[in-house]
Order: structure tokens, then C-alpha cells, then sequence
């Protein structure tokens, strides 16, 4: 059997597949080695895994902040948890490559929490832009949007029946907000949250403004440096280019290029690569 692990900062996509290919799923909180200590990754798999691990013999798990410096503790933590015979760790655009292009060349982008984007040539990563996280990058992600909003709600940059419908769905104060972003851990999944509300009061033409200019920073600061983009398809992973898929087209067309492939989670894809590779 084979685990396949897809690791987000928010959550975590576990999927044990069989030898007849029949799939066992569950989901447990998001694991970034730069925000969670090896002991609290074992901790947290423990504790949270509800599927089994006898008989596992390999673990492909594709992880946010899989870099090559952090990839050795993440295995350190795996094998604490899995008594199988190998056990690969790669970055979650590598996930994201394998689930949307296969062994086909293509861009591919993640934009969930967070976003990422690299040039996959049908193997390898050879180009990537990176994403710097949700202080310095993460454009068009849920915790870029989620920032804007907040900013600009409390700066009184919406109109008031905007604003009113905000606080009558997350009545938080100016000091509440500002103790989970710099004092609590996970901020970036705190910001996040609030794509929600955007998704829902898309007919204020400010939200849709907001996300339009999200894609549009996450484009230019990224995608632009990819020269094969003209030629390449262009596919996305990712909730908030599953649920925000109308407006990446037609951001996607102002920079005269088409959207391919989009799917919320990579899981379906990573399947399909590892039985057929």
C-alpha cells in the first residue's frame, strides 16, 4: 500500500491506496515545517490520522514549506509516525505539477492559503518564482485577500452597507484582529477565513474588484516571469481558484492568456500519477 499525503498550511489531504486501487481518505490540520516543530508534527499526525498505518510500505508526502532545508525534518517526523520502506517528501507545487500537467510540460499554480506557481517540463520544477509567504508574496492567495479586506474595511474604504454586512458576519473588534495577525499563531490561516466572505458578497462590485486585482498582482509578480506561459497551458490547484474560477478567466484573459485545468485539491491527480507512473 502507499500513503499519499497532500499538505496545505490549513489542512492536510491523507489518502492510503490499496493494492485493488480502492482509496481511503481522511484530513487532518496543516503541517508548515517553518510554523510547526518536528515534535508537534508527530503530535499533531497522531493524534489526528484516523487511518491506519499497517502495511504502508511507501509515503509520498507533498508538503507547504517543503524546501530542501526543512525536507530532513519532515522525513525525521514521517518515519516517527511510519514504519515503511521509503519515504519521499516534495513540495506541495511539485504536488500540484504531477496532479495537473502529469508528464506533460505546463505552468501550474497553487491558490489556496497561499499561492505558488513554477514551469514544469512533464518531470521537474525547472522554473519557480517564489511565492515569500504571506508577509512578502502569496499573491492572489486567500490570506492576500483576506488581508485586503481587512485593511480596507477598517480603514472605512467600503461603503457602509458593505461594511455593516461584514460585522454582522465576524463582529471582531480593531484589537481582536490585530492579536490573531501579529500575536497568535497561524495568521495566515486567520486572514484566510475571510475569502469566505468575499466569495459570498461578490454582487458589491468592490469585492469583485478585490479579487480581480488579487489575480492581477499574482500574474504580473509571477506568472509574467514565466516566458512559456504564452505557449503552455496554464492550470490551477487550489480553493480559492476552484470557488473564484470566473474571475481568474477573466484575469487571466487581460493578460491575453487561458486557463486550463482547475481543481480544488491535487489528491484526484496525485492518484492517478503514482498508479500510472
Amino acid at each position: 500500500m502507499i500513503l499519499i499525503a497532500d499538505s496545505g498550511s490549513t489542512k492536510i489531504t491523507w489518502s492510503v491506496v490499496h493494492p485493488d486501487k480502492s482509496v481511503e481518505t481522511c484530513c487532518t490540520s496543516g503541517i508548515n515545517p517553518f510554523l510547526v516543530s518536528k515534535e508537534g508534527m508527530v503530535a499533531l499526525i497522531k493524534s489526528e490520522l484516523t487511518l491506519s498505518a499497517t502495511g504502508i510500505s511507501v509515503v509520498w508526502f507533498y508538503g507547504t514549506g517543503a524546501l530542501p532545508e526543512k525536507i530532513p525534518v519532515l522525513k525525521e517526523a514521517l518515519s516517527l509516525c511510519f514504519d515503511a520502506r521509503r519515504i519521499e517528501v516534495n513540495s506541495d507545487l511539485l504536488a500540484a505539477a504531477r496532479a495537473l500537467c502529469g508528464n506533460r510540460p505546463g505552468i501550474a499554480c497553487i491558490l489556496g492559503t497561499g499561492s505558488n506557481s513554477c514551469f514544469y517540463d512533464g518531470k521537474t520544477i525547472v522554473k519557480n518564482v517564489p511565492p515569500l509567504g504571506y508577509l512578502l508574496g502569496d499573491e492572489g492567495g486567500g490570506a492576500y485577500i483576506g488581508r485586503k479586506l481587512l485593511s480596507d474595511i477598517f480603514k472605512n474604504q467600503y461603503p457602509e452597507q458593505l461594511r455593516r454586512a461584514f460585522f454582522a458576519e465576524y463582529p471582531v473588534t480593531t484589537a481582536e484582529v490585530l492579536e490573531h495577525v501579529y500575536r497568535k499563531p497561524f495568521p495566515n490561516r486567520y486572514m484566510a477565513q475571510f475569502a469566505k466572505f468575499v466569495a459570498g458578497h461578490l454582487e458589491f462590485p468592490e469585492m469583485e474588484e478585490l479579487v480581480c486585482s488579487s489575480f492581477s498582482d499574482f500574474f504580473r509578480r509571477n506568472l509574467m516571469q514565466y516566458s512559456e506561459a504564452s505557449s503552455c497551458p496554464v492550470h490551477f490547484t487550489g480553493s480559492i481558484a476552484f470557488y473564484f474560477r470566473q474571475q481568474l478567466e477573466q484575469t487571466a484573459a487581460s493578460f491575453g492568456w487561458t486557463v486550463g485545468t482547475v481543481c480544488r485539491e491535487p489528491m484526484p491527480g496525485l492518484i492517478d500519477y503514482h498508479l500510472n507512473t
